[in-house]
């Protein structure tokens, strides 16, 4: 084997620059075996590449060559197949696994330990070996190439590579010394016996040398032997000296040890004083509150200015004092219990007076108040509450202290302010609708008329009693009323515009004083409780309140103020409470009004829609929006009621059976109510309302103008619909109701149609013997018989036209008209002035069926020479003459 490794070193791996370390004989495993090598190999230059070697003896001779070559790197795992028993099996696993068999165990073991030697020095990833005995993987001393001089390159593998092989190659230096020592031989290769004796020779003469050398040097020996034992003592003393100083420098020790602890607990101490000091001085600042305003929280005038000013002053030092934000501890100490409570009491002792103070105030103004009534119930004005507003919002701030610190307080202030104002207002504003239904009414006299009594103008009934004066029954109406409107409203003779005027005056004055009132008071009630800064809900408390034992009064349960979500909501409940009055009194104004004249829910409903519309743009959600929306509801169900009972009248109208109806009274009336409504509702926000009105309405009067007709007997049909149809068209035209257009045309065609057929009716057969000989001519042309020989018929001859004709002569025909015209002046109603355009039809369709029988002459007895005895001029003239003589 060692012969094979010197020639495949010599043949194969010295031309490569590779040196073989280990070499083993095998054969692939399960097949025909045919033996080849696999080698060991590393490169002689850096980096060192390890590889491994499949070595095959030639076909052609006994030389070896190449064949395959695997990087170590590559090589995954190494399994032997048994770790104890002895196998000659083992297993490459490269990118395939690759399976031998070794010619002996021996050698497999041998090539695995140095695989396993070669993996440990040259590479970074290790191999896995699997089923290898422990005993053949010993760890070899990591030496690394780099930690070799670079002339020894060669000699790397010195230590190491022998316990893989035997043989082991010279270097250059080697080589170089053994070629200048075998020239100095030259026999040295012919006599090898007498080089090696020469060389045994130089070596005892060298090992002469040597031992002279070491007996010469021994009296320097025992010199240095001397030296060394002086330098021994002079160690003693240095050390002794040493151990003196180090039992001086333990005391040393001691004391800077104890000085150092003396130190930092000095430091230590101050840092607990400057602690210490801070926590007082924070205390101190925040928690001393100076003696002014400790006497101005307990000795304070709250009647003046000044002194309101020195108290929310102090009651802002007080709230700082006691909302201070203690640190961790601060509450345990004695003193900051005691200052807390100190801060309590004169907390509890000014709210206490404060509120008190601010209960006499309300009282006081509620006397104040009631000394001007009297002054005010003259005109129809309300008092002014500015000074009063004034005043309190001086102490605006204290009631914010107040809330914060003391809700309960402030909620009973809250409580006693509503109940004072709302008994205030409520005389008020009484006094101020008395007033405004005494100017409605008028005089005394009148005023009884409606329920009214004694100088005051006092009402008799409640509120209920008022509500129903809107469904009472006609007979309960006013007894001056006989027009359609008798329910609720005047006719217009009895109350003329100048009365409507009037109420609509006082009606936007009561609204125009109560609506600066409410806003007034409702700014007010916002600046002086504070309820749009902030929000606190009643029934908590805090940690102060309950260290002071909870002297709030969170039980507060009177049923003044539920549960509030928001400050408006709270804002909007103590404004229900306080104008408690207003919207019963607007309702029994508005009952009033709709009592003296039902029409007066116009002027309500366009002053009462305007107000909500302004005070909806201010606040939607507020007190009077609501209010004035409330009762704008009930205003639209008067209105609406009122044109309930104008259709209803329509219903229930009656005509009389003797005399010519004429225009209706519902159509006259629905033309007073459209001209007054059209100048109430002028750039009116409830126009749309009043459009469903005139709809109603005018559905209404179409409807019944044709029932009247129907029923009617003095007067004919066609008459009543032609005469009312044109006195509404006239109405719709003149007032221009967009909304009716399409009514407008309805009447409008209601009355040609009417006015045609009232014509053909009167007129009927005025020369009735002519028109039925032409009806007799026209149906024999009907049944077949040319129109040129009808004059062959023997009834139908001209013989016989000239007969009727000879018995209409001028004269009688211009009497039969003047009989018509005054038939048709008995019919017509002066009020609507038609006779002239009735005539004046009756005339032209006079003349058109004399048209009609000249035609007919014409062409049925051609060349007859047969004419009327009466021109159509003629007919003008005596058509002219009646009109003229009447």
């Amino acid at each position: 084997m060692t012969a094979i490794k010197h020639a495949l070193q010599r043949d194969i791996f010295t031309p490569n620059d590779e040196r073989l370390l280990s070499i083993v004989n095998v054969c692939k495993a399960g097949k025909k075996k045919k033996n080849c090598f696999l080698c060991a190999t590393v490169t002689t230059e850096r980096p060192v590449q390890v590889n491994v070697v499949k070595v095959k003896k030639s076909d052609k001779g006994d030389f070896y060559k190449r064949q395959i070559a695997w990087a170590l790197r590559d090589l995954a795992v190494v399994d032997a197949k048994d770790a104890i028993k002895e196998n000659p099996e083992f297993d490459l696993h490269f990118e395939k696994i690759y399976k031998w068999v070794a010619s002996s165990t021996a050698e497999k073991n041998a090539f695995i330990s140095c695989i396993w030697k070669l993996n440990q020095r040259y590479l970074r990833k290790k191999i896995d070996f699997v089923n290898v005995s422990s005993q053949l993987l010993e760890e070899l001393p990591k030496v690394t190439e780099e930690s070799v001089p670079s002339g020894e390159n060669q000699s790397v593998t010195g230590g190491d590579e022998e316990t893989v092989d035997e043989y082991q190659e010279l270097n250059a230096r080697e080589e170089q010394d053994i070629e200048i020592m075998m020239e100095g031989c030259e026999y040295a290769i012919s006599n090898a016996e007498a080089f090696a004796e020469k060389l045994s020779r130089e070596l005892q003469v060298l090992d002469g040398a040597n031992i002279q050398s070491i007996m010469a040097s021994e009296k320097q020996v025992n010199i240095l032997m001397k030296l060394l034992d002086e330098a021994l003592k002079e160690v003693d003393q240095i050390e002794l000296k040493l151990s003196s100083y180090e039992e001086m420098l333990q005391s040393v020790k001691e004391q800077m040890d104890q000085i150092s602890e003396s130190n930092h607990l000095i430091h230590l101490s101050n840092t607990n004083n400057v602690k210490l000091l801070s926590e007082i001085e924070f205390l101190v600042n925040h928690m001393d509150l100076a003696k002014g305003h400790i006497k101005a929280l307990q000795e304070g005038d709250l009647a003046s200015s000044r002194g309101i000013e020195a108290c929310t002053n102090a009651a802002d030092a007080l709230l700082q004092c006691m909302n201070v934000a203690l640190r961790p501890g601060h509450d345990m100490l004695y003193a900051v219990k005691q200052q807390q409570q100190r801060f309590g009491d004169l907390r509890e002792q000014f709210a206490r007076r404060l509120a008190s103070h601010l209960n006499n105030v309300f009282v006081q103004q509620g006397h104040d108040q009631s000394s001007t009534l009297a002054q005010h119930s003259i005109e129809l004005t309300l008092p002014n509450h500015h000074p009063f507003h004034r005043d309190l919002l001086r102490y605006a701030k204290l009631m914010e202290w107040l809330k914060s610190t003391d809700y309960g307080k402030y909620e009973g202030l809250t409580k006693n302010y509503m109940d004072y104002l709302s008994r205030l207002y409520e005389r008020e504003i009484k006094d101020f609708f008395e007033v405004a239904k005494i100017k409605m009414t008028g005089t005394t006299k009148e005023s009884k008329k409606f329920g009214l009594h004694g100088s005051s103008g006092k009402l008799t009934g409640s509120t209920s009693s008022l509500n129903k004066l809107s469904v009472q029954s006609s007979g309960s109406r006013r007894s001056q009323s006989s027009s359609l409107l008798d329910m609720g409203n005047m006719s217009a003779s009895d109350l003329d515009v100048a009365d409507r005027t009037k109420f609509d005056k006082i009606f936007e004055q009561v609204l125009s004083e109560l609506e600066p009132l409410c806003l007034a008071e409702q700014d007010f009630i916002s600046k002086f409780f504070k309820l749009q800064q902030h929000q606190n809900i009643p029934g908590t408390m805090t940690e102060t309140e309950e260290m002071d034992g909870g002297m709030l009064s969170r039980q507060y349960s009177s049923g003044v103020l539920p549960s509030i979500s928001s400050e408006k909501d709270m804002i909007r409940q103590m404004m229900i409470k306080i104008f408690r009055c207003i919207e019963p009194e607007l309702n029994n104004l508005i009952a009033l009004g709709d009592k003296i004249d039902s029409f007066n829910s116009l002027y309500m409903l366009v002053k009462m829609s305007h107000h909500v519309w302004t005070a909806q743009n201010v606040d939607p959600a507020s007190f009077l929006s609501t209010t004035l929306g409330n009762v704008l509801v009930t205003v639209k169900r008067n209105f609406d009621k009122c044109i309930s009972n104008q259709i209803r009248q329509m219903e229930e109208v009656k005509i009389s059976k003797k005399s010519k109806v004429g225009i209706l009274p519902f159509v006259a009336e629905f033309e007073e109510f459209a001209g007054l409504a059209e100048s109430i509702f002028k750039n009116a926000e409830r126009r749309g309302d009043l459009d469903k009105a005139y709809i109603k309405l005018i559905r209404g009067v179409f409807v019944n103008v044709e029932k009247v007709a129907n029923e009617s007997q003095k007067t004919p049909r066609d008459v009543v619909m032609m005469e009312n149809f044109h006195h509404i068209f006239a109405t719709l035209s003149r007032l221009k109701i967009s909304c009716l257009e399409a009514e407008k045309k309805e009447a409008k065609q209601k009355y040609t149609d009417h006015l045609q057929s009232y014509v053909i009716y009167s007129l009927g057969q005025p020369l009735e013997k002519l028109n039925h000989f032409f009806e007799g001519v026209e149906a024999r042309v009907a049944q077949g018989i040319r129109e040129e020989e009808v004059s062959y018929q023997l009834a139908f001859n001209k013989q016989e036209l000239r007969k009727v004709i000879k018995e209409y002569p001028g004269k009688e025909v211009k009497k039969g008209l003047d009989n018509l015209y005054k038939k048709v002046d008995k019919h017509l109603c002066e009020e609507e002035n038609l006779l002239q355009v009735v005539w004046h039809s009756m005339q032209d369709e006079f003349i058109r069926q004399y048209k009609h029988f000249e035609g007919l002459i014409a062409r049925c007895y051609p060349g007859s020479g047969v004419t009327m005895e009466f021109t159509i001029q003629d007919i003008l003239d005596y058509c002219s003459s009646i009109a003229q003589s009447h």
